[in-house]
């Protein structure tokens, strides 16, 4: 990937697929083996995605998002890492890296995040959790469940939770 300006300093890993390389910004993330991005995707610097990972287009991965083995992002996934932003400081000057706190935010393994999601920062969505279209999770998602709405509420369990391993 070389060739693509928009793809700088990040470790790839085996049979990434980025389609339309010429239409991503990824710099200083960490991809694992098998996964996927769609085109116009920004993955920022201290992004770490797992293996089997899907990214769909139109998405936005901060410095602090951490995806586990086999996540998928939907369409137009907002992840937010800063939990008061403001482009100036106190004095009135322009913020730098000294004048926020970055919040983590971690997707457990085989969860799936729906198109148009927006994920605050300082979350946890627990392994093979749904987060429908458009939700706003404004808090931690519960392992095996699906989550709705705006604020996203709990709707229910997902069946068979613990048999699952990537074969649904």
């Amino acid at each position: 990937m070389a060739d693509y300006p928009g793809i700088k300093d990040s470790d790839l890993g085996e049979n990434v697929r980025i389609f339309r390389p010429d239409l991503v910004n990824i710099y200083g993330a960490k991809i694992g083996d098998n996964t996927t991005i769609g085109p116009f995707v920004e993955i920022q610097r201290g992004v770490d995605i797992g293996k089997n990972c899907k990214i769909q287009s139109h998405t936005f991965l901060c410095d602090g998002v951490v995806l586990y083995d086999g996540v998928f992002v939907g369409h137009g996934v907002m992840f937010i890492n800063d939990r008061f932003p403001r482009s100036v400081n106190e004095k009135g000057e322009l913020k730098n890296a000294d004048d926020w706190t970055l919040e983590k935010i971690i997707v457990k393994e085989g969860a799936s995040i729906g198109s148009g999601s927006t994920i605050l920062c300082g979350i946890t969505i627990g392994e093979y959790a749904l987060v429908g279209a458009g939700a706003v999770v404004t808090k931690d998602v519960e392992p095996y469940s699906i989550v709705v709405g705006n604020p996203a509420r709990f709707l229910r369990y997902l069946k068979e939770e613990k048999k699952w391993k990537y074969h649904f």
